[in-house]
């Protein structure tokens, strides 16, 4: 054997013992937590500190549990990437020699298609996507082309030896299992290695295309997941030639256990479907409508309407869609801070039907952060309102969209409920209350005028391969049935922290339901608390909240760091949980429309004595 085979032979097997040894001594947390504090993580450094760091420890063979639990946090959102992730990357990256920056792992088949897709598409460029064999099921060229809007040349090769080069960007799809045995072509751009089961692994091949990775990265941070932690150790097993055992996971089972769960908890009877989390619940609520409209009201504007301050997720997607579509816009729906929803939605959608363009809302209940919820009985009339178009024609009648993840027990869906008679559609991030923060996955269901409506999200929740895997829905099917007691109790913590607040700090404003709203079902356990400041200018107040918003965290998370974390999860199992929603889930939200308040999240499991005590001695300390 050459020297340089024997060298190369050398490296990768130093490689696959370091990984088989770091997989044996993986921190717990790797495989079961789905998001992380914000104090000890870097946003800026998102995957590269925690790598810089990694690679350390493999230069010096250190692989000790201690070692890798003190490995800095590699995202804050497990959706967005994790700590398993940022190892499959790295080995992938190790042996086709690229940059672990150029190697991207997506629990869809379909996203990273998807993600160079937009990317050309803005900046109008030519794809061509080769492949060998057959292409997945979910792949629908045409359907790519005629809703999204995207652009390419679809062609089926025999071998990647004779790919020519091409003036535009050249996707390959590969469906080989051997990541150490790629073919990556200098005239592939992008190979997409296809895991079926699993997911897939994107590479960016060459320099040129390093601009893509930033767009690429934010595409699976709004519309897709990353390869789920199990997953990721399924593969790097593989990679490594570690004995790993299949676990029937009853899918079939698990899966009409969740469906079962969600119609009772929902009150209702039509079609539900369920997703890698609730942003891929969402997208495809909004192409599927797309998808709707272009079929069923040819040439007409579509208008999202979303409040500029619900969570960044949402209100980027939203804008994000609207941007790759020439007939989709967004318009702002003012919801909080003085603004009632009710008469919002009454003015826009009396503006969009003299446009004669299709309406569908996208709005929170209760609001996040400041936890409002409108007169339902109001809203209901709004949303029933026939209006009329500039030229006297019956408007298109609205599609409401409803996050209602703060309270997924509340019925607004079944029959005689509230929004029964309207056309509704609603969605739960599944990673908190119904799965008690133990995965990503999200649902959705629609009323019983939405059935072809939901039929359209089921096809977009396919084509983009975002449905939930496997271990996703045995976790819901294990939480779920457990689920209202858990937001019961929460709740009541809620209410004893928030009156104890009350008390011991009247001059802070408190965002929080009602005692009457409560009684109406509404019973979320997160509140914001808009602390009191001092100073002679509205800078100098600002100034001074925003380091006590800090002051009052820092505290919570150092006096009970078994409980309170600096975080942005929401009905976990224990626990209490800290965020500031401008710099965590506003992330991309319009600065004069950020929420610089502490935001509380409380859970059916902690020791609220030990809560009041320290945040008494907070008090005490301003």
């Amino acid at each position: 054997m050459p020297t340089y085979l024997k060298m190369k032979l050398m490296g990768v097997n130093k490689l696959f013992n370091y990984i088989k040894d770091v997989l044996e001594n993986q921190p717990k947390n790797w495989l079961n937590l789905t998001t992380h504090r914000l104090d000890i993580y870097d946003e800026k450094m998102a995957k590269r500190q925690f790598l810089e760091q990694f690679e350390t420890l493999f230069n010096t063979n250190n692989s000790t549990p201690s070692a890798l639990n003190n490995l800095p946090t590699a995202y804050d959102y497990i959706r967005l990437g994790h700590p398993l992730s940022c190892v499959l990357e790295w080995t992938v990256a190790k042996l086709q020699q690229l940059n672990p920056e150029n190697v991207i792992s997506f629990s869809s088949g379909t996203a990273p298609v998807l993600a160079i897709l937009r990317t050309n598409l803005l900046d109008h460029k030519n794809t061509k996507i080769l492949y060998t064999g057959e292409l997945p099921d979910f792949f629908d060229a045409e359907v790519l082309k005629s809703v999204y809007g995207y652009h390419f040349v679809l062609e089926k090769i025999e071998t990647t030896a004779n790919i020519s080069a091409f003036d535009g960007s050249t996707i390959f799809i590969s469906q080989h299992a051997e990541f150490d045995n790629i073919d990556l072509n200098s005239n592939i751009d992008f190979l997409v290695n296809f895991q079926p089961q699993f997911g897939s692994v994107l590479l960016v091949n060459s320099a040129q295309n390093s601009t893509y990775i930033s767009e690429v990265q934010h595409v699976r941070r709004r519309e897709t997941i990353a390869m789920t932690p199990d997953n990721c150790l399924a593969i790097l097993k593989a990679i490594t030639k570690l004995s790993s055992t299949e676990k029937n996971r009853n899918l079939e089972t698990h899966k009409t256990t969740v469906l079962n769960a969600i119609a009772t908890v929902t009150n209702s009877s039509t079609k539900a479907v369920i997703g890698s989390s609730g942003l891929s619940i969402q997208y495809a609520i909004m192409m599927g409508l797309i998808h709707d409209a272009q079929k069923n009201h040819k040439g007409k504007d579509i208008k999202f309407i979303v409040p500029p301050n619900c969570y960044g997720g949402t209100n980027d997607q939203a804008r994000r869609v609207a941007a790759c579509i020439d007939n989709v816009d967004v318009v702002d729906l003012p919801v909080d801070g003085g603004n009632d929803m009710v008469r919002s939605i009454d003015t826009i959608l009396t503006q969009i039907a003299a446009e004669d363009a299709v309406p569908y809302i996208i709005a929170e209940i209760p609001t996040n952060p400041r936890v409002e919820v409108p007169d339902l009985v109001q809203l209901k009339a709004v949303l029933s309102e026939v209006r009329h178009t500039s030229t006297g024609t019956t408007a298109i009648d609205p599609v409401f969209i409803l996050d209602q993840t703060f309270c997924p027990n509340v019925h607004f869906l079944g029959d005689g409920a509230i929004l029964s008679s309207v056309r509704t559609i609603s969605y739960v991030s599944g990673s908190k209350f119904p799965s008690g923060g133990r995965c990503t996955a999200g649902y959705c269901v629609g009323n019983t005028k939405t059935d072809a409506l939901m039929d359209k999200v089921e096809l977009h929740l396919q084509l983009c391969d975002n449905e939930a895997t496997p271990l996703q829905i045995e976790v819901l099917a294990t939480q779920m049935p457990t689920m209202n007691q858990r937001i019961h109790d929460a709740y009541q913590n809620t209410r004893g922290f928030v009156n104890y607040i009350h008390k011991t700090l009247p001059t802070a404003k408190i965002n929080f339901v009602s005692e009457d709203l409560a009684h109406q079902g509404f019973t979320p356990s997160v509140f914001s608390l808009d602390l009191p400041t001092k100073g002679n200018t509205t800078e100098e107040k600002e100034t001074y909240k925003r380091a006590l918003n800090l002051k009052l965290i820092h505290l919570m998370i150092t006096e009970i760091p078994n409980e309170s974390k600096f975080c942005v999860s929401y009905g976990q199992l224990n626990g209490c949980y800290w965020t500031i929603p401008a710099t965590s889930t506003q992330g991309t939200t319009k600065e004069g429309d950020k929420d610089y308040i502490v935001r509380v999240s409380m859970s059916p499991n902690l020791d609220l004595e030990r809560h009041k005590n320290v945040f008494l001695q907070f008090v005490g300390e301003i």
